[in-house]
């Protein structure tokens, strides 16, 4: 079963309102779709989902590393050798992580479907049946916060980050009222590397009375030595995510002693095996993780789930709520998340399929090379 084609969609989903954070404002998600065909009528597809001022890659990059570079080096590729897909990746584009991501799931749900199992199976098995979710609470006021935070309580979860970056003062208010308001809501707070080391120190010292379970990325990805400055310096536990992009500032984080948490991503680590691998790598080095990424679509997302399924170093309440946010997909049957808990995927491959008739209208068809 060989790879004949394969096809790049640029898409663009409403979200349900508008959402804010350090990086700015957002009403829609940009997403690049991929499928892959094989000479055998089988076909798998996955998405990456890059936002803009986090993600290191935008869109366009991802599409011109895909279709330049990364569909000619695999149109011809035996479907079953993921490994060797990840390899020939490696050569034609290398680091280009977002769009190795989109492939590798493509290739994971192809093999999948192809076996009648879940990609958990593929991945050595599931270890829990259902997986716990973490709400989203933009930057607003506080009556804001507060009324995010009680919607979210409502529906059964457990956890919620508050997004910071107003201000010392007013983002310890924000968080001080979310606390007085729910007083068993596990609490993370993500600044978005929005201040320099002096002031994230005075606003993890401000947070210090609440509770807050982990403070996100308060500095600059790469400012490796002002995080462990700050992790030195508060109670809070200091989580890693914009800094972590490839293996090798993983292993920084780790070796500075920069962070006691670290934020991993499929799309930001390669796909799925090497989310995999980053996981296992802060495991051996006593570090815990935190899975997911907010804004996102459908398969993304079911890619994050399987990975969080299978490994019991990914803390609980995963960041993997995209679907929460939107107001469409590109999929048959989008992931529904009403409640703070969703069941780890069972069916063949990721689990869902895409939509043509969502495709052709949220979607741009980019390029579908190949002899399909």
């Amino acid at each position: 079963m060989k790879i004949v084609a394969v096809d790049v969609w640029r898409a663009e989903v409403p979200l349900r309102g508008q959402f804010k954070n350090a990086h700015g404002v957002k009403t829609a998600q940009t997403s690049v779709v991929v499928r892959l065909r094989t000479d055998a009528g089988l076909e798998g597809a996955g998405n990456v989902d890059p936002d803009p001022g986090y993600s290191e890659s935008t869109p366009e990059q991802v599409i011109a590393a895909l279709t330049g570079r990364i569909a000619p080096a695999l149109v011809g590729h035996p479907a079953v050798q993921v490994r060797g897909a990840l390899a020939r990746m490696d050569r034609a584009a290398p680091r280009a992580w977002d769009a190795h991501a989109a492939v590798e799931m493509a290739l994971l749900d192809l093999n999948g479907q192809a076996l009648g199992v879940p990609v958990h199976r593929l991945l050595g098995g599931a270890l829990k049946e259902r997986i716990e979710l973490n709400g989203w609470i933009g930057v607003g006021s506080e009556a804001e916060a507060v009324a995010d935070a009680r919607r979210f309580a409502a529906m059964g979860y457990r956890s919620a980050k508050i997004k910071v970056g107003a201000g010392v003062e007013r983002d310890r208010d924000r968080v001080a009222a979310v606390r007085a308001a729910l007083p068993d809501l596990a609490i993370r707070v993500d600044a978005n590397e929005g201040f320099d080391v002096p002031t994230a120190i005075a606003l993890g010292r401000a947070l210090a009375p609440y509770g807050v379970t982990l403070l996100e990325q308060p500095v600059a990805r790469g400012d490796i030595a002002g995080l462990a400055a700050v992790r030195r310096a508060i109670d809070i536990p200091v989580m890693a995510d914009e800094a972590i992009v490839g293996p090798e500032t993983l292993l920084q984080v780790i070796r500075e002693e920069a962070a006691d948490i670290v934020k991993v991503k499929v799309m930001k680590q390669g796909g799925l095996l090497r989310c995999l691998q980053a996981i296992d790598l802060a495991a051996a080095a006593g570090v815990r993780c935190v899975i997911g990424h907010g804004f996102g679509l459908t398969l993304n997302t079911l890619a994050e789930l399987h990975v969080a399924a299978v490994s019991d170093n990914v803390l609980d309440a995963c960041e993997c709520v995209g679907p929460v946010k939107m107001g469409a997909d590109v999929v048959r049957a989008p992931l529904v998340m009403p409640e703070g808990a969703t069941p780890v995927p069972q069916g063949p491959g990721l689990g869902a399929a895409l939509d043509p008739v969502a495709l052709e209208k949220y979607a741009t068809l980019v390029s579908g090379r190949g002899r399909g």
